[in-house]
């Protein structure tokens, strides 16, 4: 059934131009081995990838190369023997899809016109994401559209002819999460929009709304502004989508969109920019909740409401920090490492400094490594057995603002000259 909510519905907006019989639920899930979520198989960072590389330079260690003609801040998805990426090229918004073996573009297919940059994004900063039989992507212009795997599209539509103009401060940069056989896309705005705040829930193989609910908010300014992703909070019977922005972090039944509960703090002096770049991360019954630096909450949901256990007064502002529900790894803007005890947020290491610059990509942890790549092209390569060892840093020539995916032995690298692949010799 369409949305009656909906503001207008132009003829292109919600294009079904085939539909394949995709099986739903795990069957449809990704593989052990893939990158299928901008924050890894889990949606934590963490990868059980091994044999990984932790050196590398232009000449060594290089498994492949592909020219970028522009930056992006969406990280490559892996998913069995194809890699896609979001990319802004001129004024053009176009999905890619890339032989993961040899690095050769299968096929690219277009978002739709509009690309422009804000600052340091341009409109292809959201990362796709994919099911391992189908993929989806979201561009900062509104356009969501879905493909088979042969690049076949699926249906389209625009979330700004349907709803109105996006009005973040910055342009849009959230990334369309998919979990329980749905696609989940919030749009947390205000700084140059009065309409509402809102997160809609879409059935992934025809395009149609499975609901949408407006999320209010007494936050001002800028900080009704969010670039952050959602994140799913499982707990047996229990299933929330969690949202944060404009103050607050809120939990939504999963089946109705109804907001169960909502929690202040992330704001504690109201002021008027503080918006969210950092996206929630949930492990277990935890739940770990980024501001603008000050503070990070993690949250204790083992209870119906969940509860702060922990705080950081001093976190990070626009990495996503990883966990496996054990460690917790927070890398600020400024290239500060922190370990910390994921359950009960004490210090494991001392805070420790990594290579010179500023960073914005968020660190991934596989292969007993943590990597963490700045905007200048370094990747640091942290050993995370035992105290803080650095084992190298590694330069790729380049400006860099996408998070490192990992698969099938690889580490994948964005910058604004190429996509690396990158593996043992």
């Amino acid at each position: 059934m369409a949305d009656p909510n909906r503001r207008r519905s132009p003829n292109w907006s919600l294009v079904v131009l085939a539909l394949l019989p995709f099986a739903s639920g795990a069957s449809g899930a990704a593989g052990a081995s893939d990158w299928p979520h901008w924050r890894g198989p889990d949606h934590n960072g963490f990868s059980s990838e091994t044999a990984l590389p932790s050196r590398w330079s232009e000449t060594e260690n290089v498994v492949w190369k592909l020219a970028m003609p522009s930056v992006s801040g969406a990280t490559p998805i892996i998913s069995g023997d194809l890699v896609f990426l979001n990319v802004g090229d001129g004024d053009t918004l176009e999905l890619w899809a890339v032989d993961r073996a040899s690095g050769t573009p299968r096929w690219k297919r277009p978002l739709g016109p509009g690309n422009h940059v804000t600052r340091k994004q341009n409109m292809s900063s959201p990362s796709p994401v994919t099911d391992g039989k189908r993929v989806w992507a979201l561009t900062g212009t509104g356009v969501l559209r879905g493909f088979d795997f042969e690049g076949r599209e699926l249906w389209a539509r625009d979330l700004q002819a349907e709803y109105g103009k996006f009005g973040l401060n910055w342009g849009y940069g959230s990334s369309p999460l998919y979990a329980h056989d749905t696609l989940f896309v919030q749009v947390l705005h205000g700084m140059k929009t009065d309409d509402p705040s809102y997160v809609v829930a879409i059935d992934p193989a025809t395009g149609e709304n499975r609901w949408r609910v407006e999320r209010p908010t007494d936050a001002r300014m800028e900080s009704p502004d969010s670039y952050s992703t959602p994140a799913i909070l499982d707990l047996g019977e229990r299933h929330e989508l969690v949202v944060t922005g404009g103050d607050y972090v809120t939990g939504h039944d999963l089946t109705s969109g109804r907001e169960v509960w909502r929690l202040a703090g992330l704001n504690p002096e109201k002021q008027a920019a503080y918006r969210i770049v950092a996206s929630p991360v949930v492990a277990g019954s935890m739940i770990y909740v980024p501001s603008r630096v000050s503070p990070l909450l993690a949250l204790d949901a083992s209870g119906a409401v969940p509860v702060v256990a922990w705080r950081l007064e001093r976190g990070t502002d626009v990495p996503t920090p990883a966990t496996d529900g054990m460690s917790f790894f927070l890398v600020n803007d400024r290239g500060l490492l922190q370990r910390l005890d994921a359950r009960t947020g004490a210090e494991v290491w001392p805070a420790q400094r990594l290579a010179q610059g500023v960073y914005s990509a968020s660190p991934v942890v596989a292969d007993h490594k943590l990597y963490a790549t700045n905007e200048t092209g370094v990747t640091s390569v942290v050993a995370i057995d035992g105290d803080f060892r650095l084992i190298t840093e590694n330069t790729l020539e380049g400006y860099s603002l996408a998070s490192p995916a990992i698969s099938g032995g690889r580490l994948f690298l964005r910058n604004d000259r190429f996509l690396y692949c990158i593996g043992l010799e």
